[in-house]
């Protein structure tokens, strides 16, 4: 048997969120934790809820929607009023924003401990950010990505779609997930020698309002692509396995909060252990490329990252 890099090897697929912040509670207990994307009925929303039964100083719940983001909070202070809550206005769509948003962040007493990239765009018709940029494109860090990684590798000659004359919605998508594994790559080497953990995951099949722009025909075309890229999902006989909110959620818990990761920095992980070499395409893990994203990003946003 493979030797497990997580504290628990029996933690698999069928393994629940519930389950994973108990056996952690202990990490969990004390943290600043910001979480984006914390929609109810989402992955995001469900993990703050997860672990905010643990007893952590401080959730902060960033969105777009300062009407969902006090919702959730208005849930988590009346079931859980030990734990102090805090919302923050994130819009990942606009550079501005973002720059507010963490300027606002580095003005608050309490360092952030835990990181959750959860916040994400799946399927949209083609558009763009008020800057410019292809929708998608947009302590610990965990980057939440997808098994749908594999439709595409970075477009590094044109991440845009030739301003949408090429849109293809399931490789833009591809084209994020597999930025989202890269930066969790770059990050570590970049920071991992100051104390800086990152890691990526794959929270597996889950109905959550993510696919609220699939559409009749998409699942057939998606389909489509995986066979014409020689994937086993592109197969007629394969079958995805549907897991609920709660074992979704589950991977995020361990990458958020297992002390035996931190000596794996930048691992991609999937059912709450390692990812199988299989489900992680080469492309998303190679050291280059993710240099070269960093670079890459630095001109999208105009900025440059020095540390």
């Amino acid at each position: 048997m493979v030797a497990s890099i997580t504290s628990n090897r029996d933690f698999d697929a069928s393994t629940t969120a519930e389950e994973v912040a108990t056996a952690l509670s202990s990490s969990i207990a004390g943290k600043t934790i910001l979480v984006t994307g914390v929609t109810p009925g989402g992955l995001g929303g469900h993990f703050v809820k997860v672990v905010a039964k643990h007893q952590p100083k401080l959730l902060i719940l960033a969105g777009r929607s300062a009407v969902q983001s006090a919702e959730t909070a208005r849930e988590l202070e009346a079931a859980h009023p030990g734990v102090a809550v805090r919302t923050l206005e994130l819009d990942l769509s606009s550079q501005v924003n973002v720059r507010k948003a963490a300027a606002e962040v580095l003005s608050w007493q309490e360092p952030v401990d835990v990181l959750v990239n959860n916040a994400a765009v799946m399927g949209t018709p083609y558009g763009k950010t008020v800057d410019g940029i292809e929708s998608h494109t947009g302590g610990r860090v965990v980057n939440v990505s997808s098994a749908g990684h594999r439709r595409s590798d970075i477009r590094w000659d044109d991440v845009g779609f030739q301003d949408g004359k090429v849109y293809h919605k399931f490789r833009a998508y591809g084209q994020s997930k597999t930025a989202n594994i890269l930066f969790s790559v770059e990050l570590s080497q970049r920071l991992g020698s100051k104390g800086l953990q990152a890691f990526s995951l794959n929270p597996g099949a889950v109905a959550t309002n993510l696919s609220r722009y699939v559409v009749d025909g998409d699942g057939a075309a998606a389909k489509a692509l995986d066979k014409e890229m020689g994937y086993k999902q592109g197969s007629d006989t394969f079958q995805y396995t549907w897991k609920s909110l709660s074992q979704g959620t589950a991977t995020h818990v361990v990458a958020a909060f297992d002390p035996k990761l931190s000596e794996h920095n930048g691992s991609y992980l999937q059912d709450c252990q390692l990812a199988p070499d299989d489900e992680l395409q080469p492309f998303a893990a190679d050291k280059h490329s993710a240099t070269r994203l960093w670079k890459l990003s630095e001109e999208l946003v105009g900025q440059r990252f020095e540390y």
